[in-house]
């Protein structure tokens, strides 16, 4: 879990200690957006007989969230890279003024979809 917790925490979500302990880690991004990283069998309590996915080979959800530019967004992707992630861009054919969006995945091979758009 120490991995993860060095990811999130490079990528600027800060880690609560109040609701953290040796089952899972709960990292903020803003106080309404957090990511909880548990152990295997901690996690496996709320799966009601399904599987952990191999999130290597497969995926079950893409966690989106919108940033301040597109600067901010290959920033994001950048230092996910630097810190044992990796990132891609998917054509949309939608105009770069518009939106950029780059898919980041983190070393567990989780799926979290960066982006900015013109609102």
């Amino acid at each position: 879990m120490s991995r993860s917790i060095k990811f999130y925490d490079a990528l600027g979500f800060k880690k609560n200690a109040e609701f953290s302990n040796k089952n899972g880690t709960a990292m903020m991004w803003t106080e309404n957006i957090w990511i909880m990283l548990l152990t295997h069998s901690f996690y496996s309590q709320f799966l009601k007989g399904q599987t952990i996915a191999d999130t290597q080979k497969s995926n079950g959800s893409i966690t989106s969230f919108n940033l301040e530019s597109i600067t901010a967004v290959k920033k994001f992707a950048q230092t996910a890279k630097i810190n044992g992630g990796t990132f891609y861009h998917v054509e949309l054919g939608i105009p770069e003024d518009q939106m950029y969006e780059l898919e980041v995945k983190d070393p567990d091979g989780n799926l979290l979809s960066v982006s900015w758009m013109s609102m």
